[in-house]
């Protein structure tokens, strides 16, 4: 068995990552980059430390006026974030004592070891003192930034702090079961008989009781379960519900900003379709042709502008367009909670001129009849309510039928649940299904 690295090691790669975090880069690949050993101790702890960096952020200025270097003070709020509460993965005393280590064996840190050590040790022996005189600091209390908490209570007033609660907790590991290789329950049975405890969820979710390497669960390599959040794993049913393809073909669906490629294989696995799958970033759309490579699926993969339209469409109307816009990503901070230190207040509304960019694009991609899924992984109504409101007001062969609206993390949502999809613990998303009217006025279908 190889030795776990000791927890000063792991203490330097956390820090490292959160150190690149606050420089402005995204934690996965600061953490690719972080030796293959250290990478899962690495991450739990930088994880941890993130959900309480603004209390640790707040407690190291009441320990320091002037902040250390950047990758000192990023150890420091590594481990103030990871001791500041009592029940933390070890006790305050070890972390202390392994801090100041981590600090006196990093190449070029070695002169912060006292520093660090003074900090540390003051915190331990002032704790409570100084944990109260941060208990006024909204970011403290929350561990948001305060723009995104005045957000969310602006959009959310009777939900805001539940929301906030559930950001700090990690979520779940949900799979979604491959209906054309497995039958649900059939896997639930077989997990429950190899002594992995799991819960069914939705339609063809399964909840797992605790997180595990998806490559060493049973029947991943075969394609019959994919990792897919439970809010995610409503987009494909909900595209597809009612549409009839025209007479003499395929239904023809665009999944319009498709990597990582579980939306496009869920739709795959639900129809026989004629699937276009597009992508901007030539590294994720490989992902996407990855994806349906282990499950045995095929669609028609580019890397193109979604909005840039003339760039890539073949001329022929879509029957189904999944539109799942770029966003904040302000609903799943439970999985990458280095998401709310990444963005800034002036990312929603740059956002949302890009998502209203997409709407406008696509939309005439669509055949009379056709659905258009607008969604985002946002809780913000800038990217959700107010972008398909303001198409709608301006687009009168729009028509918005029944759809699940804003979803909030966790076990609670504020929009409609769909009746095949009893509420269950899922990130914060936004849908919204859209039907294009006929030319010649006539009323749709009443939705199913």
């Amino acid at each position: 068995m190889t030795p776990t690295p000791p927890l000063w090691r792991q203490l330097q790669a956390a820090a490292s990552v959160l150190a690149a975090v606050r420089a402005g880069e995204s934690a996965t690949p600061a953490l690719a980059r972080v030796d293959a050993e250290l990478r899962p101790a690495a991450q739990s702890l930088a994880f941890q430390a993130m959900r309480q960096l603004g209390r640790a952020e707040a407690l190291r200025k009441l320990l320091a006026r002037r902040a250390p270097p950047p990758q000192a003070d990023a150890l420091l709020c590594t481990a103030l974030a990871l001791c500041w509460r009592e029940d933390g993965p070890y006790t305050p005393f070890t972390l202390v004592d392994q801090a100041v280590e981590a600090a006196k064996r990093a190449p070029g840190m070695q002169a912060q070891s006292g520093f660090l050590n003074a900090c540390l040790r003051r915190f331990l022996r002032e704790r409570d003192a100084l944990v109260a005189a941060t208990d006024t600091d909204p970011v403290a209390q929350w561990n948001h930034p305060r723009w995104w908490i005045d957000r969310l209570r602006q959009d959310h007033p009777s939900q805001w702090q539940a929301i906030l609660q559930a950001n700090n907790v990690a979520a779940p590991m949900t799979l979604r079961v491959n209906v054309r290789k497995a039958q649900r329950d059939a896997v639930v049975a077989r997990y429950r008989d190899a002594g992995i405890e799991c819960a069914p969820a939705g339609a063809v979710g399964i909840v797992l009781a605790q997180a595990r390497p998806v490559q060493a669960l049973p029947g991943f390599a075969e394609g019959e379960i994919s990792v897919q959040d439970a809010a995610a794993q409503l987009a494909a049913p909900l595209l597809l519900a009612g549409l009839q393809p025209v007479a003499g073909r395929r239904l023809r669906v665009l999944d319009a900003c498709a990597a990582p490629g579980g939306k496009t294989a869920h739709l795959l696995e639900l129809a026989d379709a004629d699937v276009t799958a597009l992508e901007l970033d030539p590294v994720r759309a490989a992902r996407i042709g990855e994806t349906l490579d282990r499950l045995q699926l095929r669609a028609r993969v580019l890397t193109a502008d979604a909005a840039d339209v003339p760039g890539w469409w073949d001329g022929e109307p879509f029957d189904a367009v999944l539109l799942d816009a770029p966003c904040t990503a302000s609903g799943i901070v439970r999985r990458h909670p280095d998401v709310r230190w990444l963005r800034r207040a002036g990312d929603v509304a740059q956002l949302a001129a890009q998502q209203d960019r997409l709407l406008h694009a696509l939309w005439p991609l669509l055949r009379p009849g056709g659905h258009l899924l607008y969604c985002t992984c946002s809780v913000f109504r800038a990217e959700g309510e107010g972008r398909v409101q303001a198409f709608v007001a301006h687009n009168k062969a729009a028509q918005l039928r029944p759809s699940p609206g804003h979803l909030l993390p966790g076990r609670s949502g504020n929009g409609e649940p769909l009746r095949d999809n009893p509420a269950s613990d899922h990130d914060g998303f936004f849908y919204a299904l859209l039907a294009r009217r006929p030319p010649d006025g006539q009323p749709l279908a009443p939705a199913a």
